[in-house]
């Protein structure tokens, strides 16, 4: 069922970093000790589970792997105990939050209608459902952390804070980026574009009530960055 999807994705998986932000300030020595571990450990994660998201044939397979390629930028913003790694952070954990969950529903209206989350099979979804070819481009492009979701504002603070921690880091910091854009281009343009699939014989519109629900993701997620000044942790 997708409302466990979206439920996963926008609260349960941001619990974990609501845990480490009650549990750092109880034992902050320790993590300056050993934060470098943490740091290393989600660097090379999130660097391997970006790849992996291009070997994916399944969209919803494709947008899980994509979350956890950004909680790990959100651990390694933490463990850099430095002012912006915790608001970039906090402020990343929110839009991905409504971004993720946004995704997990579109990849979910489509499967109701063509009863297959396969890339081969869900692509040309332009001239099946061109009505949602729109709510496709403004999820992954928020999902690359293109402007001006609040995705973009939490990512440069999360790699300003890890380039202050240690300059190194750049070059991975440089590739997760990339392949980030890279596979949030690959998931719109190979779903969207393409040939149509022959089996199907006529397009489908969609309910308003998903207009809705992806609307709503999709507006705070835009919005909130004016009144960002809410989630600086100062």
């Amino acid at each position: 069922p997708i409302s466990g999807s979206m439920i996963l994705a926008g609260i349960l998986l941001k619990l974990g970093g609501y845990g480490l932000f009650r549990v750092i300030p109880l034992i902050y020595i320790n993590f300056i000790n050993f934060n470098y571990f943490f740091v290393v450990f989600s660097l090379l994660g999130s660097f391997y589970i970006s790849m992996v998201c291009l070997l994916q044939s399944d969209v919803k397979s494709m947008i899980a792997y994509s979350s956890v390629c950004h909680m790990g930028m959100v651990i390694m913003g933490l463990m850099t105990l430095s002012f912006w790694g915790y608001s970039g952070s906090y402020i990343l954990m929110l839009g991905h939050g409504l971004c993720s969950s946004g995704l997990f529903c579109l990849s979910n209206i489509v499967y109701e209608r063509v009863q297959s989350r396969s890339f081969f099979v869900n692509s040309g979804m332009m001239t099946f459902m061109p009505s949602m070819s729109l709510m496709w481009f403004l999820f992954c492009s928020s999902n690359m952390a293109s402007p001006p979701s609040m995705n973009l504002l939490g990512e440069i603070m999360i790699i300003n804070s890890l380039i202050g921690w240690s300059s190194l880091l750049v070059y991975f910091l440089f590739f997760i980026s990339f392949f980030g854009a890279f596979y949030s281009l690959y998931l719109f343009s190979y779903s969207q574009h393409g040939n149509f699939y022959s089996g199907f014989y006529s397009f489908s519109y969609g309910y308003v009530r998903e207009y809705l629900l992806l609307f709503l993701h999709w507006l705070p997620l835009n919005v909130l960055i004016v009144s960002i000044d809410l989630f600086i942790l100062f």
